[in-house]
Parts: structure tokens; sequence; C-alpha cells
């Protein structure tokens, strides 16, 4: 019993070390293989601009870093991997300027310029290792005892043994996982004044949660948190960027225009329409105002009114590719494919090919049930997934299209990497099973089809 109280203890430890990263709670962890990530051409180009100086001058622009959005309504950003600042859409939501976000990016950024991923994994194997020690000592003291006769004395000296060396290792990782909090503070500070950025919406952000959680964090031993303690946490924050010259500067006005968009176009696809409503009355006649309704429209199953609500849209804004984009996705999901064509064609164009309205293009073109352009989508879907690798949406329509043209052997691969990038192993390893059949051995085809084959299940 007391290995398997010590295997859970350290499992739960280790957890709550890989997300102790982020600056603010975790968020809570999605079922299925991991939290379920948001993909839109719009914000994520948005993101890239943002961090694009912070990489740059971090020395990390050549890493090929991306910005992850989580389907999560709560304001948490993390890394857990060397390549990827994972970012809930709450906190898209609830950064009122870009400002804010920025410096959110910013100290992710620092987790990653200070090399804290690998540190902290050793950090967790010499932890894991003084755990098993700990462990190994204690129950040899109990035996010891029990060996001298004496094993209510032994019990209580092994248990000793145990729990005080694990007390003390936990204590220690916690500090020293506070110390990489305050050291990424200090380097999204440094970030963002080397970028002639204000380091203000940072102390802004964190200060916000600071106050939000002071009643939380009243009485609270200080040794046993993994985050600084939050008033001293944002003093120090505080004086550090005061003292950038760049303090007081505000955001471009046309930045702060594409994050309004990028906060509206968050409500207007995730929140219900009665919220989006209340957070856009029909009084607001902004711009992103508008944006979220329309979006909001389409998906709740006005169609009619939502493409009024963007072709005014369009009218105010006529070479805005996402508006574009907005009004073909809402025909194709509308049941008109053939209409959505000529708006993607044009989104499509005005982004230089964008991956993912790459996709939705190649998807009505599908759909629109013309075997004249099944050739063109079967083009466009190619080229979309050379650049978006693990896109399941790409690769079902890519088998949809070579159904069509009766090229039943790649409809098989292509289904089969759709059912792969889902999760759905056995699906997968069934539909490459029949590719192979159907491809000439030691092909190209063959040949992934034999790698799905062949992947094991993970557990």
């Amino acid at each position: 019993m007391a290995l398997h109280r010590l295997g859970v203890r350290l499992t739960a430890l280790l957890v709550a070390a890989a997300l102790a990263l982020a600056p603010f709670p975790a968020a809570a962890q999605q079922g299925g293989n991991g939290p379920r990530l948001l993909r839109d051409t719009e914000i994520e180009q948005l993101l890239r601009d943002y961090t694009r100086p912070i990489l740059r001058t971090a020395g990390l622009e050549k890493q090929n870093i991306q910005v992850a959005i989580i389907n999560d309504p709560t304001f948490n950003a993390f890394v857990a991997d060397g390549r990827r600042i994972f970012v809930n859409y709450g906190a898209l939501m609830q950064s009122q300027t870009p400002n804010q976000l920025i410096g959110v990016l910013a100290h992710e950024t620092g987790h990653l310029a200070g090399g804290h991923l690998s540190k902290l994994r050793e950090q967790l194997a010499q932890a894991q290792t003084q755990m098993i020690v700990a462990m190994m000592l204690g129950v040899g003291a109990m035996v010891a005892g029990a060996k001298s006769g004496s094993e209510g004395a032994a019990s209580n000296i092994g248990m000793a043994a145990l729990s005080a060396p694990q007390e003390m290792i936990r204590r220690n990782l916690l500090s020293y996982q506070r110390q990489q909090e305050e050291n990424a503070d200090r380097a999204g500070v440094k970030f963002l004044t080397a970028t002639g950025q204000s380091p203000k919406g940072m102390y802004e952000t964190f200060k916000r949660f600071t106050d939000d959680s002071l009643f939380a964090a009243r009485g609270a031993d200080p040794y046993s948190q993994s985050h600084p303690m939050p008033a001293e946490r944002v003093r120090a924050l505080e004086e550090l960027a005061r003292s950038s010259p760049y303090w007081d500067k505000k955001d471009d006005a046309a930045l702060q225009l594409r994050h309004d968009m990028m906060r509206a176009k968050t409500s207007g696809f995730m929140e219900k329409p009665d919220t989006v409503n209340r957070r856009y009355p029909l009084s607001n006649d902004t711009l992103p105002a508008r944006y979220a309704r329309a979006i909001s429209t389409y998906l709740h199953g006005d169609l009619r009114s939502a493409l009024s609500q963007i072709d005014g849209l369009l009218q105010q804004q006529p070479n805005n590719p996402y508006f574009y984009e907005l009004r073909g996705q809402a025909l194709l999901e509308g049941g008109r494919p053939a209409e959505a064509v000529a708006p993607l064609r044009k989104a499509v164009a005005m982004t230089g090919g964008a991956p993912l309205i790459s996709m939705l293009l190649g998807q009505a073109l599908v759909a629109s049930d013309n075997k004249a352009t099944t050739d063109e989508a079967i083009g466009i879907l190619r080229a979309a997934l050379a650049r978006e690798t693990e896109a399941p949406l790409g690769y079902s329509q890519l088998a949809m299209a070579y159904g069509r043209k009766g090229d039943y052997a790649q409809a098989d691969l292509a289904a089969a990497q759709a059912a792969f990038l889902r999760g759905d192993a056995k699906t997968a390893r069934e539909l490459a099973s029949r590719a192979k059949t159907r491809f000439a051995v030691g092909s190209p085809g063959w040949v992934k089809a034999d790698d799905i084959v062949a992947t094991k299940p993970t557990k």
C-alpha cells in the first residue's frame, strides 16, 4: 500500500509540475488524445504577428514556434513542449487590448527561451529518483525494526522516513518552479522593451488575476505554492515594468481593431446567441459587433439574414479576405456549396493560398458534385495538406474526391490518414490494410498505408 500511495502522489506531482508553467490556474485537461484545438486562419495570423518580434528578440525566430488555441473558456496560457505556446480561447476573449495578450505571450516565450521545460524535466527526474530512494530507506527501516521485534516503532520510523523526504522534495520542486515563473516575468519584460512595446498590459493582466486570487491565497503557505505568492509577484513585476521607457505606449489603432475583430469572431463562434447579443447588442454598430452577430446568425440557422449581414461587412471592407471566407463557409454549411466556391476562391487568392481556407474551397468543390472540378479539388486539397499535414478535414475531403474519380486506392489511403489524425487507430488500420491491397507493393501509396498499419496504438 505504501508503494501504491507513493506512486499516486508522484504522478500527481508530475502532472502539477507539467502544468505549472502557466501563469494562471491550469485549465482542466479534456478527454481523448488531449485538449481539443481550435483553428482559424485570421486569428492565427494575428497571433503570429503578435509573437514574431518577441520570438526574434528571444532568438527563437527560426524554431517555427506556433501558438495553438485550446477550446477552453478560462483565461490560461502555457508551454508544454518546445515548439508551441498554448493559449485558451478564453484568454483571447478576456484580453481587452493587444498589449495584454502580447504580454502573456512574452511571458511564455520567456519559459521557452530559458529552456525551462527541459530543466523542469531534469528536476522531475531527480525528484523521482529521490522519492524512490526515500521510499526504499523507509521500507528498509520497517524491515529492520520488524527483525528486531519492535514492529510498532519500526512502522512509525519507516513511515516518517517515507513522508519527511517526500515533503522536502516536493517543496524544493515547487520552489524551483516559482523561480522559473519569476525568470519568465523578467524575460517577458525584457522582450517587450527590446521590441518597443509596453509591459503595462502584462502587468495589468497579472494584477487582475492577482486581485481575483488574493482571497484564495490568504493564509496559504508560500512554500507550498507552485507560483510566487500573488501580491509579491505583482509588486516585483510592477517595479520592473514601470522601469520600461515604453510603459505608457498605446497599441496602434489598426492593431486594436484587429484584436477587437478577433474577440468578436471568437464570441460569435464559441458563445450562445443570447450571450453574443448581450455582448454585442444591435445598438452597437461597430465592425466587430456586426462581425460577431453575422457569425452567430449563420451558425444558428438564419442563413438569409446572415448573408445580408456579411454583405454589409463586405461593403465596408471589400478587401477583407476573412469576410469572403465567412460568406463561403456560411453557404457551404447552409447546403449551397456551389455558391460557396466563388467567395472561397477569392479568400484563397487574397490570403496567398491559406491552407485552412483552401480546404474549405476543396470541400465546396467536392460537395458541388461536379465531376469537372474533381481534379481541381484534389490539386487544391493536396497543396493545402502539404502545408497543413495534420488536418483530418483535408484528408476526408480528399478521400471523397478520389472516390468520385474511382481511384479507390487513394481514397482508402486518404480516409485512413483522416481516421488516424482523428485518433481512431482501429479504423485507420482497417482502411490502410484495404488500401495496401489496391496499391502495387512498394509504391509510395503502399508504403504510406503500410506505415499506418504498422503503427502501434498508444495506451
